[in-house]
């Protein structure tokens, strides 16, 4: 079942792919948004992260600190992330743990087993979710517009 709205964030520690250790919590004083996507490389995931690429400084004056997650390797990140110049961090949930804690997990996409559901969480401040969107249809996109109209009310 996916985190709702108005709960608090089930916390993390994952990998960067930068391989440093990114956990939730010390987040706070921040808005985050996850942006879970299936899997690096693939058409709408690139598609998804460069137009966050592209838009990056709008989420940044909003102080928000966006990160993307996968079931990728840090590895296979680094490399999605120096070939698609992406100025944000990508975080592995290798594990599969995050992903399943958030309810962005499918059981089977693609014939792959265990890859993220393209979702978005926003959450403020305080370490409260106040945005939640898990996409049923991996080739949709998550609804930027909502997103950035909720951070500005939180602003």
């Amino acid at each position: 079942m996916a985190v709702e709205v108005g709960t608090p964030a089930p916390d993390f520690t994952l990998k960067s792919n930068k391989m440093q250790d990114v956990k939730l919590s010390d987040l706070r004083g921040n808005n985050v948004l996850l942006l879970f996507v299936p899997l690096a490389f693939t058409g709408v995931c690139t598609k998804e992260l460069c137009g966050m690429r592209d838009s990056l400084k709008e989420y940044e004056a909003l102080n928000c600190k966006v990160f993307g997650i996968s079931t990728d390797s840090p590895f296979a990140l680094d490399a999605w992330a120096k070939e698609q110049g992406y100025q944000f961090p990508l975080l592995s949930d290798y594990n599969k743990e995050t992903a399943r804690q958030y309810g962005a997990l499918y059981d089977e996409l693609m014939g792959f087993k265990g890859v993220c559901k393209r979702s978005a969480f926003l959450i403020d401040k305080q370490g409260v979710v106040r945005y939640a969107e898990v996409l049923a249809d991996a080739r949709n996109l998550p609804n930027f517009e909502a997103i950035k109209t909720c951070l500005r009310q939180l602003s």
